[in-house]
Order: structure tokens, then sequence, then C-alpha cells
């Protein structure tokens, strides 16, 4: 919304100060259109090899091989503390998984699947008598979040996934592919 007013206002004050001979299309190509604060994207971060997250950390990794090329501040279940058991003990799975598919039409700014349950996961929960749970993914914010999105920052509040701001979801879904391995530590 901010976004759209500032475009507008540039508009308008290109309308008034510019000469009578300019076109509407020639105003719209002098605007700068581009989000204030955008990070550029590094050009070696093409080739990301995998992502690794230290839940005590509180943070997600982008590597190529053993080189971070981007880091983001991220939140955990609201149970972060150990690996995940059974579905709905809030908690973020720990271990090796693949980043397998992606949704960008998810309850959440955009998501990516996270392998979990592994076949190791299944067994532990059923030898419990308890379902593994499913569907643990990194996402942006929930979509209804709005003008509350800065009350999200910084706290535990998924039910297991990893999310991160929606911006950093824009750039992790550009630059990370489905099959790359993700591990996440405790």
């Amino acid at each position: 919304m901010l976004f759209r007013f500032l475009i507008a206002v540039c508009l308008f004050l290109t309308t008034v100060f510019a000469p009578a001979s300019a076109s509407a299309g020639d105003l719209l190509a002098r605007a700068d259109t581009r989000m204030p604060g955008a990070p550029a994207l590094d050009p070696e971060a093409e080739d990301i090899s995998r992502v690794l997250v230290r839940k005590s950390e509180r943070r997600l990794y982008l590597m190529a091989d053993d080189q971070v090329v981007k880091s983001y501040r991220i939140s955990l279940g609201d149970n972060p503390e150990g690996h995940k058991l059974y579905e709905g003990d809030e908690r973020t799975p720990e271990g090796d998984y693949t980043l397998d598919w992606r949704n960008a039409s998810s309850d959440f700014y955009k998501s990516i699947h996270i392998s979990y349950p592994s076949a190791k996961d299944r067994e532990l929960a059923h030898a419990w008598g308890l379902n593994p749970g499913g569907s643990i993914m990194i996402h942006g914010l929930p979509n209804e979040a709005g003008d509350m999105a800065f009350a999200y920052q910084g706290l535990d509040w998924t039910d297991g996934c990893i999310a991160v701001t929606n911006e950093e979801m824009d750039e992790i879904w550009q630059l990370v592919s489905n099959g790359t391995p993700i591990r996440i530590l405790p």
C-alpha cells in the first residue's frame, strides 16, 4: 500500500514538473519501482548446494559448499527444544532432509516443503503409537498478517515449521532449488 502511494506521488510530481510533451508511458518508465532497501542478490548465490539450520541460533544459512552465502533470522515451532516426535508437538525436526517441493499459494507467504518425516521418524512415532505429522515447511508470514507482520519478529510461533519474513522468503524461493539438502541442527 505504501509502495503504491509512493509511486503515485512520484508520478504526480513528475507530471507537474515534467515538460508538457512527456507521455504517461515516459513518466512511468522514469519512476523507480524498486523496493526500498531490497538487497542485491549475490552473483555466487546461484550455486546454493545446501541449507543449514541451527535452531539454537535461530539462523538459516544458504550454503555454497562450505561457504555461507546468505543468513536469515528464523522463527521455529512454539516448543523448539528437541527433535519433532509427533504431530502436534510444535517442534521443528532435526536431522538431514530434502527441500522437495514448493507451494506458491499456501496459507503462509510461499512455502518450501521439508521432506519430514523420514522412515526413521515414522518408525519412532509409530513405535510410540503416534502419528509423526508432516507438512513441515520453510515459509513466510501468515497471509493475513498485514500490518501486524512486525509482531512475529523474534518469536517462535509456528507449529514446527521454519519461518522468515516475506521478503526473505522471496529471496530463498529464488535461490534454492527443489532437491536441495537441508540439515537442521539443535
